[in-house]
């Protein structure tokens, strides 16, 4: 038997290829459940994302009625040479599981949560989202994160100068 080849657009062993990621997320809120959604994107949209890449910190998801779930506020830059152009921030369709979206509805309409994307990637060549659960930190909560993360790298600072003595 010979060696399966490596497809060319693939990055790593899951063939992920990771195109944004919305940093700010886990700062701003406390991230539970997380969920991986399809993208409906038309050509030009697919095109401009596999070049420049799409500002997902302003977006959020909502779940309509009619049991749909839309990612909103998603910047996807327009290209001036496409002959079928795109808006930039239209809503645009996820692509989910029945069951995922009525957990996702119960989430927000019960218990006060939101749903924002936290990364945006290529997966085996189409396009994915990972969505998170989100409930909103208080300031002191940010103020919490901060300190922990400042004490974590003053003690990994302080690891690195006592290795180097030795």
């Amino acid at each position: 038997m010979g060696k399966a080849k490596k497809s060319k657009g693939s990055t790593g062993p899951t063939g992920e290829k990771v195109l944004a990621t919305n940093r700010r997320a886990s700062f701003d809120y406390e991230l539970s459940e997380k969920f991986e959604a399809g993208l409906a994107l038309i050509g030009s949209e697919a095109r401009s994302i596999r070049t420049t890449a799409p500002g997902i910190a302003d977006a959020f998801v909502d779940v309509d009625r009619n049991g749909e779930a839309w990612i909103k506020q998603m910047r996807i830059a327009t290209m001036p040479h496409a002959a079928f152009s795109h808006e930039e921030l239209r809503p645009r369709k996820l692509l989910l599981n029945r069951s995922e979206i009525e957990r996702m509805r119960a989430a927000t309409e019960r218990e006060g949560m939101t749903l924002i994307p936290t990364r945006l990637y290529y997966k085996n060549g189409r396009a994915k989202l990972e969505l998170a659960i989100a409930r909103g930190k208080k300031m002191h909560d940010k103020r919490q994160a901060l300190r922990e993360k400042t004490a974590n790298d003053e003690a990994r600072a302080a690891m690195a100068r006592g290795r180097k003595d030795y």
